[in-house]
């Protein structure tokens, strides 16, 4: 035990004293952070562009449907010729002349109406025209159907079921879908720790054997202690880097967002999108301020405790499985180069296990293939953690599937560094074969 303490604090300290492990755990947020201040205040700049589109409108129709917005206004032409407008657009730098021709009705009005621009428009822009043309024709259609605009008022109104648990609790729409991204957000923590970290114990694995130093090791040190205090010593230093890295990029975002006076909100998508769609456009559905609530309180309900220490389970198990992996791949090679033949076997199950998870969980999380990938030891520590927000018991995981599924995990852990060590302690002393699955296979079965 205490050779095993040895080895763990020897390989704890090597890696946090390595100068570009030094570098890295402090340049890394700072460049993280400078990639999102960066994008957000793109975005910002991107959003803050005005387009100005002039329309010469020759019809009866349209005559107040184009409503200036923030991000785009309109001028009326009068009085002048196609020709003469689309010089004036190009001379005055608008990004476009929209043209409406005198028809005799608003069918061939529409049909025969055409955006000029100076190069391809924007999709948000051709929705936005597009929708005002579309709603027009609508309401022309109804009219001569015989019903009128108050009464399509009244028809035109969108419905939403209301949805409640036998017990009486509110559901609202897309809970479980927000519940999936937090699980999937701490399964790909997992997944990106796994790789990267998984990879140091390899490397490391690599240096001591092509160095010779392992042969003076192992004289003293059991191959098993010496495997398994890499694991550990590397995942402590891996797990000081990370925390170093959430609290320092956690404090520099929000003195770079102050500093910069940048909206954190510019880098929400949905809402960007609705905005250029403006107002003309029909918004999805309104979020009223009793939903937004209902969304708070769901979000308060999942029970974060319980994830949280669910997830570090998960994550020790996981991690531990995996680097077992990439210790024997180090062992087993004589350069970082033959590795390449055994790395996509080991990520196939991680990058399974988020793709397959995500569509498995957010359509049906209670699905059989939900089931099965967070009970597949391989693929649970991910798909389990996308499952888990929704709670265990009664609407949730049911409790003997996560006991199941740490049991399996647990095994697979004990069984996969069983059959490391062997891979390992044969193969840290092979030099200048390259190996291959039959061999390693070979290895498993000495005594």
């Amino acid at each position: 035990m205490n050779k095993l303490l040895l080895i763990i604090r020897r390989e704890y300290l090597a890696k946090v004293r390595n100068k570009s492990f030094v570098i890295m755990t402090f340049l890394s947020p700072i460049l993280m952070v400078g990639m999102v201040v960066l994008i957000a205040y793109l975005t910002q700049v991107n959003d803050n562009e005005h387009r100005v589109i002039g329309i010469l409108n020759e019809s009866d129709f349209f005559s107040n449907e184009f409503v200036n917005t923030e991000s785009t206004s309109y001028l009326q032409f009068d009085d002048i010729s196609l020709e003469h407008a689309k010089d004036s657009v190009s001379g005055l730098g608008f990004y476009g002349l929209l043209y409406i021709p005198d028809e005799i009705n608003l069918e061939k009005v529409c049909s025969r109406s055409f955006l000029y621009t100076k190069e391809a428009p924007s999709t948000a822009i051709i929705d936005k025209i597009e929708g005002v043309f579309q709603e027009r024709l609508r309401q022309q259609r109804l009219l001569e159907l015989g019903v009128s605009a108050s009464e399509f008022e009244t028809v035109d109104t969108n419905f939403d079921i209301h949805t409640a648990t036998f017990d009486g609790q509110t559901n609202i729409k897309g809970i479980n879908e927000i519940k999936a991204f937090i699980g999937g957000g701490f399964g790909y923590l997992i997944m990106m720790f796994i790789i990267i970290y998984g990879g140091f114990v390899m490397r490391s694995v690599i240096e001591e054997k092509t160095s010779r130093i392992i042969e003076v090791i192992i004289s003293s040190v059991k191959p098993f202690q010496l495997m398994l205090g890499k694991i550990i010593g590397t995942s402590l230093a891996g797990i000081t880097q990370f925390a170093i890295w959430l609290v320092s990029a956690s404090l520099l975002l929000l003195v770079a967002f102050a500093f910069f006076d940048i909206d954190p909100a510019v880098l929400n998508t949905s809402a960007h999108i609705q905005d250029q769609m403006g107002a003309n456009m029909a918004p999805p559905i309104p979020v009223a301020d009793q939903t937004m609530r209902l969304y708070a309180q769901e979000l308060l309900s999942i029970p974060w405790v319980m994830l949280i220490g669910f997830f570090l389970v998960y994550f020790l198990l996981g991690y531990l499985i995996y680097s077992s992996i990439y210790a024997a791949i180090g062992a087993a090679v004589d350069n970082e180069t033959d590795t390449q033949q055994f790395i996509f076997p080991i990520i196939l199950p991680l990058m399974l296990a988020i793709y397959v998870g995500f569509f498995s969980v957010f359509s049906n999380p209670h699905g059989p293939i939900a089931v099965g990938f967070s009970l597949f030891p391989l693929t649970s520590p991910i798909v389990m953690l996308m499952r888990l927000p929704g709670g265990i018991g009664e609407g949730g995981v049911p409790i003997w599937e996560l006991v199941v599924s740490i049991l399996l995990l647990f095994g697979t852990f004990i069984g996969i560094v069983w059959l490391a060590a062997k891979i390992y302690r044969v193969g840290i002393l092979m030099y200048g074969k390259k190996p291959t699955y039959k061999e390693l296979f070979k290895w498993l079965k000495y005594d």
